[in-house]
């Protein structure tokens, strides 16, 4: 099958909720829709990163139940711009794919959605060394450093938007399936959406998956099955409706030119 060069994949991010993400590609690869553009923010990129460099769903879904926080970061020994060090990525990248690529030889097109902490500006990283990138859209301030990039200081681009549908479009994206990991029962938002959830449901290129993570652990890596298999809820559901409303339109559209 041949992917399709102007449908985009927008994963977001939001710590161990990102395993959610694979229930999403297993039900498209199921389906047969095959996007040629991936992008994401933080968690939802590493994601992305797997699904661009041409890993199948049922090897992503392998890494995601073995992850360990311990394969993005370490223990910093110089902890001055966060707790851990995430040179862990470095290694893992080429465990992983076998070499740590440049973005721009991937398979699909891919960018990581990070947040310039100088300009306080959203940046789209996609070229240069994948680890790079990753390192960048998973450096949460305070927690994890930021990475130098030129005059820029990257750090997690969910300070910036969440769901990075913009990227994507920059990427040539003219459709785009976007993943928002959320809960219902969430009061503080951790990560900021620029790209609001009302602006993407009614938008008719914009398939909104949902994903319901209440109750389910965000740091620790316990509900991996259960986030795997609410991901495939959440995507069949929104193709499902996604698929009415085509039939709708095409109904009606047939109705009028009677």
């Amino acid at each position: 099958m041949i992917d399709d060069p102007e449908l985009g994949l927008v994963l977001g991010g939001g710590g161990a909720f990102g395993a959610a993400h694979v229930g999403v590609l297993q039900v498209l690869a199921e389906r047969g829709i095959r996007p040629g553009i991936a992008t994401g923010t933080s968690s939802g990129a590493l994601v992305a990163a797997a699904y661009a460099a041409g890993l199948e769903p049922h090897v992503i879904e392998r890494a995601a139940r073995a992850f360990r926080w311990s394969t993005i970061a370490r223990w910093s020994m110089t902890p001055r711009w966060g707790l851990l060090d995430t040179t862990a990525i470095v290694d893992a990248v080429p465990r992983a794919l076998g070499e740590d690529p440049h973005i721009e030889h991937l398979p699909r097109r891919f960018a990581a959605y990070a947040t310039d902490l100088r300009t306080r500006r959203g940046i789209i990283l996609d070229e240069g060394p994948l680890s790079a990138a990753l390192r960048a859209t998973v450096a949460v301030p305070g927690l994890l450093p930021p990475i130098r990039r030129g005059d820029a200081l990257l750090a997690d681009g969910g300070m910036i938007d969440n769901v990075p549908v913009a990227a994507a479009r920059a990427l040539g994206a003219t459709r785009v399936i976007v993943v928002r990991l959320h809960a219902r029962w969430e009061n503080v938002r951790m990560m900021r959406t620029v790209t609001r959830t009302a602006d993407l449901v009614a938008d008719p290129s914009v398939v909104l998956v949902q994903p319901e993570m209440e109750g389910m652990a965000q740091w620790r890596m316990t509900d991996v099955p259960r986030l795997i298999a609410e991901g495939r809820r959440a995507a069949a559901a929104a193709l499902d409706a996604a698929a009415l409303r085509e039939t709708a339109l095409r109904s009606g559209a047939g109705l009028v030119a009677e």
